[in-house]
């Protein structure tokens, strides 16, 4: 298998700075830590004695062993692109996140190796056997949760990362899931996603990865006796094996064990939750509201619970009580992946693998010192696209209300389910009370900690800019009504009310409540999604009408793209991807094409795609994706390994790039996928 290209970033003036900065953050991590650091130090073959420091992240390497870490460092040491330098020592730093140690090898070549890890304090300690336990599972997990979706966004964030699948075989899966189940009831320590508060044996990063990597592979029975033996251990691990029954379609097995840990754990809200998304599959609404109502009882405090509630109510088309068990989430700040944070390099050179490159992709694209696309400033100020964590999830369920009844008759439900500020004031106003309050206002039945982090709302100036063609967009703007804002908690509890409790007279409000600030923000947002979409769809009809070529810059058709599969306008999605594939490739597009091909059936569409994106993945040192991997896995599965492979190797492509799909349908052979035997 052909290894990606190294992209080398340089420190010519300040040796280990990179490292330095690495051991200063280490008591900042928070998550799985950062991908692994890799430093070498050149100096010419030749006269001088000056060295330079270059270094790249790296992830899915094993790290089981001071020697293994020291294997790779080694592989680097004769580079194709630097004849004239050699490398006289490499630091390679992986982070271990249950110890909260840096483990550190030092290679001087040729000659010594040292390994040692370095604490928060960065002082150093022996690294022992048990600690390199730790480390190899951290590589693995880290490795996932730090791969690509195909999309390019996690390879755009940190620069110069080489992306390795860490399980490539059935003996390092082995190994794999030995050092998990060994390790497994200290998952909590390695925190988990961000729409969980509290980490608990079967929600952190460790369950995550996990279902992960049997859910990318298809290795079920590998993950169902690992949970089956963990299981006899806790019965709270049944949630977990049942999810696994259940990718692995053995669903009577799995309601039967949903039935049989219920009857030990009543009130298990990860089992419920399980159990609530099953009758939610098989369009059992009502069992499955009853099931999401328990685990909310059970877990008050968990978005994903209430998040689930309001999907099935949602899914029952009870809009009032969807937006109300909305306004009840609980709302967290977003927790990032650990990044790197280094030091300025003195320059960074991105080589091209000879194998990944593809005309289609490298034409067109930006050269270094190009201007940047223009994009008009209304589409750069969507907030949505930058959601993450709960905000996300909250502002897909809202969009899913909106596109089922439209934003009128959603704005209609908010104004029957929530105080509306007119409302409240004119209550108030024409209240003979002075005694009268709204302090008794039915409040949330559990309440968000309301941080805006990541669900702040679009400025009145921004609601207020218009695109290109102005008369057109006033007219548009008139079509969406602008939300009504709702009375703010704060407002009424300020304390500048009158005490009385009594609300008497305030006879509208009997029944309502008060909207989370958040949700009136994530309102606001969905209004500017739905105006500068509502304003594109106007002017492109109009080009139309009059024959005209409507013309967008290539990431302004990206953002467009992105903006219609929001509000769930998939084939508009499509034809904006397809106006930015015809100006320059974009992984992001050729995504959704891909969403395209796959609703269709289309397998010949789908690999076209698959070539292309695990092309562009390699070409920005990746050569392990997922979902991409799954995408290959799935194709296989229903097609068959002979025919996928003679359809990718009849595409007119050269064969250097078809190799690289190779690649991938080589690894469902060795993990014996199904359909792989044909």
């Amino acid at each position: 298998m052909v290894a990606p290209a190294v992209p080398e970033i340089f420190e010519e003036e300040d040796l280990l700075a990179a490292v330095d900065a690495r051991t200063e953050s280490l008591q900042n991590l928070r998550e799985l830590g950062p991908p692994d650091l890799v430093y070498l130090i050149k100096q010419p073959k030749t006269g001088s004695t000056r060295q330079t420091g270059v270094y790249h992240h790296v992830t899915g390497i094993d790290a089981s062993s001071s020697a293994s870490l020291a294997a790779y460092v080694n592989t680097l040491v004769s580079s194709p692109l630097d004849k004239t330098n050699k490398v006289v020592s490499g630091i390679y730093s992986c982070y271990n996140a249950f110890s909260h140690l840096d483990m550190r090898v030092e290679v001087k070549i040729p000659g010594s190796l040292e390994s040692y890890c370095i604490d928060e304090r960065g002082d150093k300690r022996v690294a022992t056997e048990a600690l390199w336990l730790e480390t190899f599972l951290c590589g693995v997990l880290r490795a996932y949760s730090y791969a690509d979706d195909g999309s390019g966004d996690a390879i755009r964030k940190i620069v110069g990362v080489r992306r390795f699948n860490p399980v490539t075989n059935t003996e390092m899966e082995h190994r794999f899931l030995d050092a998990a189940e060994k390790l497994f009831f200290l998952g909590r320590q390695l925190s988990s996603d961000p729409e969980t508060q509290v980490p608990n044996t079967v929600s952190n990063h460790l369950t995550s990865g996990l279902l992960k990597y049997i859910h990318t592979t298809g290795r079920y029975a590998s993950g169902i006796n690992l949970f089956e033996k963990l299981r006899t251990r806790d019965v709270e691990v049944s949630s977990l094996l049942a999810r696994v029954f259940k990718m692995a379609d053995e669903e009577v097995q799995a309601v039967r064990l949903m039935y049989d840990a219920l009857q030990d754990v009543p009130m298990d809200y990860a089992l419920l939750d399980c159990q609530a998304a099953f009758c939610a599959d098989k369009g059992e609404g009502e069992m499955a509201l009853e099931c999401a109502k328990r685990a909310v009882t059970a877990a008050p405090s968990e978005f994903s619970t209430w998040a689930r509630l309001a999907e099935v109510y949602v899914n029952l088309e009870q809009w009032d009580l969807a937006l109300l068990t909305l306004n009840s989430c609980p709302m967290f700040t977003y927790q990032d992946k650990d990044t790197p944070r280094m030091p300025q390099p003195s320059r960074i050179m991105l080589p091209i693998l000879a194998e990944s490159m593809l005309e289609e992709i490298d034409e067109g694209q930006p050269k270094q010192g190009d201007p940047h696309d223009y994009v008009h400033p209304s589409l750069r100020r969507l907030h949505a696209a930058t959601y993450q964590g709960t905000f996300l999830k909250a502002y897909n369920l809202l969009t899913k209300v909106a596109a089922a009844i439209g934003w009128d008759q959603l704005l209609r439900v908010r104004s029957e389910v929530f105080v509306m500020e007119e409302e409240y004031r004119t209550e108030r106003h024409h209240s003979t009370s002075k005694q009268s309050s709204i302090a008794n206002v039915s409040p949330p039945e559990t309440n968000g900690n309301g941080e805006q982090e990541n669900g702040e709302a679009a400025d009145e100036d921004d609601t207020a800019e218009t695109t290109a063609n102005g008369d057109d967009s006033q007219q548009v703007e008139h079509s969406i009504e602008r939300p009504e804002q709702t009375v703010a908690s704060e407002v009424v509890k300020s304390g500048n009310e009158d005490p009385d409790p009594s609300h008497s007279s305030y006879t509208q409000f009997k029944n309502k409540r008060l909207c989370e600030r958040w949700l009136d923000n994530l309102f606001m947002v969905l209004y500017e999604d739905l105006r500068i979409y509502t304003i594109w769809r106007t002017e492109i009809a109009q080009f139309r009408q009059q024959a005209m070529e409507y013309k967008k810059s290539a990431t302004e058709w990206e953002i467009l793209g992105e903006l219609a599969e929001r509000l769930h306008h998939f084939d508009e999605a499509i034809e904006a991807y397809q106006a930015c594939l015809s100006i320059r490739f974009s992984p992001k597009a050729m995504r959704g094409i891909l969403k395209k091909h796959e609703q269709k059936n289309d397998t010949r569409g789908m690999l076209s795609a698959l070539i292309r994106l695990i092309a562009w993945q390699y070409r920005w040192y990746s050569e392990f994706s997922p979902e991409l991997l799954f995408m290959i896995r799935k194709l296989i599965e229903d097609e068959g390994a002979v025919k996928v492979r003679s359809i990718v190797q009849a595409t007119n492509l050269p064969q250097a790039v078809l190799d690289l799909t190779h690649q991938y349908c080589q690894l469902c052979a060795t993990f014996r996928s199904s359909g792989s035997d044909g």
